[in-house]
């Protein structure tokens, strides 16, 4: 791996034409990895005529005889230093000798968290007012995507009537043999790739299945950049399902593709990098549709280069991750991070099993190609049921079918482990002729579209135990079991919806449960979105179809509808800062379905809560005008971080500023975050009441003399009081502050469990009605 370590220095340029260090690390105590080096802002002596001489000074006590250690990337924007391929000891003793090293971090490897939402989500072209026309469609914005790069030919992309680059741009498009000079345009002003860290740990590429440039082999980041700010294109469909305009959230802003991901996964010191440059070259929003585990922030690359984002004025949002419907799931969880969960919309693809008992058993599937006879039943059989071992062939796992138990049969596979397209070219490949998908407990009815190589459909929990039922019953009588699976295309206005759907991430926060996340939740299951060529719309390499629009599902798409919807809040309000357009986002999200009723959870059918949706789901159009904002700065993060028990040199880290924890441990707690949610952690240690309060800051937004009055949903068995109960605003821009206290009996709980009640904290003057979730657990410790 790599290391990352923290210095000044100028910003190094892509593993293409990169001016680091040529020679090559060999050492005999422990195995080499990447770390990360933060260097003490304005430290370098004056010496050196160069940040990089002096970085390099700085390894030079660590050489052989022959070597130095190479550095991988040098950072001056968002951070100050550089990555570095060194041994866990020369970590150590880097950090040790020298006292302008603030920190020496080990890289991580992040992971993917992989037309109908803009209408979906109220953003209509034929509106005479609202947040596209108001927002010129986010024309002067730049969204920066940092994913696996874009495929630049695909017409989400074209620069049709755009004008000309916005002046402030200072950004480039690298140019290589596979992505000439003509594939930016005025749509699609930057892109850059950055694999010096990948091919540190990896050894060089493999330029037979990956593109040494900006290009996208995979298709996640074509497919995440057009959800956020894709041109209209008509006629849009994926083999035929989802007809219709495909447009991103923000049709005229401007796109900035930053290549961190490659068939490993994406380095930690490449993802900095890229945030390193985005910000240089002058984006106003980054979206980052990748994760990984949650630690500390000042051990944590993503959340160290979103703080220096942030201090720049420009807008993270990040995806929440798909490890749901478990809770302590979510991951991206920084406070000056938008943190953006899944949701469903009101369209869905029908693909139903019919039994030969006569049972219809719900699923979605898409399929394009020959399809089952019409009528016609097939045989069907359980791939759990012969095998090997059993577990491999249930889950239809390379190599385990029995090609002479499945051929010519429907194979009921069990989901895990191996991709859910894979599952059916294993099917395919032994001679089955269509697949079910079944769901596990954990999944419950969580279903998911995708393409498949042959005729297939997803079913959950539920179907899949009344499916293998029926298996075992009609085995054992005269009627072998058979079934066909019903193809229904595209199903639209389907209730209820939105729905949290079953994948998303979960909280509370594992790093800062007093800071509730996901913060809200957008589009993010079955949408449809640019595809690049040469990739098969299933996502397997066996798969030579091509198609320019693919529906993929994760928290990845969720994140750019946050990304462009953003960028038209920027471009409506330039002076808002980050946190007001996260707060403009929370405040004024909802948590009702079409049907009225509060969001369902996908994988159990029931109501979901604050920990699966956060604030709710985005409301753009309320968002332009949300009355009230919770403002912050950089000093309200320095005292947040020093309230969570860093040391001044953790928070230095961070924020590149020197703090004064004392202070800030005077005056508050990690609770008094001016942020646009409430979460209380009670331990009950014995006790019979609990209380604790929050002090928050709003700034009015909408008129002069208005007059708020705040209206309290306590969770239930809670007593909750706000003061004043009344803000009377002179003035747009006014600041002021109320307090909130929550006051909790104890719950009998046994040993190590706990209790979450949620409410809510309403500030309205009649026309703007600003929303807080407000979270209370109560934990009962071992």
């Amino acid at each position: 791996m790599a290391v990352l370590i923290f210095f000044l220095l100028p910003l190094l340029s892509l593993c293409s034409s990169s001016t680091t260090a040529t020679t090559t690390t060999t050492t005999t105590e422990g195995d080499q990895r990447t770390f990360i080096v933060r260097i003490q802002h304005d430290a370098k002596p004056t010496i050196f005529p160069t940040h990089m001489h002096w970085y390099q000074s700085s390894l030079s006590f660590l050489s052989t005889n022959t070597t130095t250690p190479l550095i991988l990337h040098t950072y001056d924007t968002v951070f100050h230093g550089f990555s570095a391929r060194l041994t866990p000891r020369e970590a150590q003793t880097l950090q040790k000798h020298h006292s302008h090293i603030l920190s020496v971090i080990p890289e991580q490897v992040r992971h993917l968290h992989t037309t109908r939402s803009p209408q979906f989500l109220g953003l209509k072209t034929s509106d005479d007012a609202g947040l596209l026309k108001e927002s010129d469609f986010g024309s002067d914005l730049v969204i920066g995507v940092i994913d696996t790069g874009v495929w630049p030919e695909r017409q989400s992309f074209n620069d049709r009537d755009l004008g000309p680059i916005p002046s402030k741009w200072k950004g480039q498009c690298i140019t290589t043999s596979d992505f000439p000079g003509s594939s930016c345009n005025r749509k699609l002003i930057g892109a850059r790739f950055f694999c010096n860290g990948y091919e540190a740990t990896n050894g060089k590429m493999n330029e037979t299945s990956e593109y040494r440039s900006p290009r996208d082999s995979d298709g996640h980041g074509t497919h995440t950049a057009s959800i956020a700010a894709g041109r209209y294109v008509f006629p849009a469909s994926t083999l035929g399902y989802a007809r219709g305009v495909a447009a991103g959230m923000a049709p005229k802003a401007r796109l900035a593709a930053y290549k961190v991901c490659w068939d490993s996964g994406c380095y930690d010191s490449d993802i900095l990098a890229a945030f390193d440059a985005a910000v240089a070259d002058g984006v106003d929003v980054v979206s980052l549709s990748v994760g990984g585990v949650v630690v500390p922030y000042y051990l944590d690359a993503i959340a160290i280069a979103a703080f220096g984002a942030w201090d720049h004025g420009v807008f993270v949002s990040a995806s929440a991750g798909n490890g749901g419907p478990g809770g302590l799931t979510v991951t991206n969880v920084a406070p000056w991070v938008t943190t953006v969960g899944a949701g469903t919309i009101d369209r869905d693809f029908p693909a139903n099993v019919k039994l030969g008992n006569g049972r219809i058993v719900p699923g979605v599937g898409i399929y394009g190609g020959p399809g089952l006879v019409s009528g016609r039943m097939y045989p069907l059989v359980y791939a759990g049921s012969e095998g090997s071992d059993g577990y491999s062939s249930s889950l239809c796992l390379e190599g385990s079918l029995d090609p002479h138990f499945v051929k010519g049969k429907i194979v009921l596979c069990d989901r895990g482990i191996n991709s859910r397209p894979a599952k059916g070219e294993v099917v395919r490949k032994a001679g089955g002729i269509g697949m079910i998908l079944a769901n596990g407990v954990f999944d419950g009815e969580g279903l998911v579209a995708d393409c498949h190589v042959l005729p297939a459909t997803a079913i959950g929990a539920s179907g899949g135990d009344e499916i293998r039922r029926y298996i075992s019953i009609a085995s054992k009588s005269h009627s072998p079991p058979t079934a066909t699976i019903a193809f229904k295309g595209t199903r639209l206005r389907i209730r209820p919806a939105p729905v949290v759907a079953s994948f998303s991430a979960r909280g509370p926060n594992p790093e800062t449960p007093e800071i509730l996340k996901p913060d809200l939740i957008a589009p993010g299951l079955n949408i449809l979105a640019a595809w690049p060529d040469k990739v098969g719309p299933s996502g397997i390499p066996s798969d030579k179809r091509n198609t320019e629009f693919n529906i993929l599902s994760g928290t990845s798409m969720a994140c750019p509808h946050v990304s462009g919807v953003a960028a038209l809040l920027k471009a409506a309000h330039p002076e808002w800062s980050p946190a007001a357009i996260r707060s403009a986002l929370m405040t004024t999200a909802y948590t009702v379905d079409n049907r009225g009723e509060t969001m369902l959870d996908e994988s159990t059918g029931n109501s979901s809560t604050v920990l699966d949706f956060g604030a709710g789901h985005v409301h753009p159009q309320k968002a332009i005008n949300p009355g009230l904002i919770y403002d912050l700065t950089t000093y309200d993060y320095i005292d947040f971080l020093c309230n969570s028990n860093y040391t001044d040199n953790n928070v230095r880290v961070i924020t590149r500023r020197n703090a004064d924890c004392s202070g800030a441990k005077k005056v508050g707690h990690v609770k008094n975050l001016n942020y646009p949610s409430f979460a209380a952690v009670f331990q009950q240690y014995g006790k019979h009441k609990m209380s604790t309060h929050f002090i928050r800051r709003v700034t009015n937004v909408g008129e002069p003399n208005a007059e708020y009055k705040v209206m309290i949903r306590p969770p239930s068995g809670i007593l909750v009081t706000v003061e004043p109960e009344k803000l009377v605003f002179r003035r747009v821009g006014q600041k002021l502050n109320f307090l909130l206290r929550v006051e909790s009996r104890a719950v009998k709980l046994s040993p190590g469990s706990s209790s979450v009640k949620s409410g809510a904290i309403v500030w309205s003057d009649g026309k703007h009605t600003v929303t807080s979730p407000l979270v209370v657990t109560m934990q009962q410790p071992l």
